[in-house]
């Protein structure tokens, strides 16, 4: 059975990514868990992190 947890998570687009704004993710944050999705496949797989995992990945994104 396939969960779609997706649409009760509120998912947000925080900005563009790529050259033509199409390399985008969405994160909904939740007390336990940050989920993220590819913007352009909803119903697809999405990534759940701790949040201290997301906030060392983003610290190390925003370096790059």
């Amino acid at each position: 059975m396939r969960r779609r947890v997706g649409r009760q998570l509120g998912h947000q687009q925080r900005g563009r990514a790529g050259r033509e704004g199409d390399s985008c993710v969405e994160v909904a944050a939740c007390p336990t868990t940050v989920h993220i999705r590819d913007s352009k496949v909803h119903e697809g797989p999405q990534l759940a992190l701790a949040p201290t995992a997301w906030t060392r990945f983003v610290g190390y994104a925003v370096q790059s």
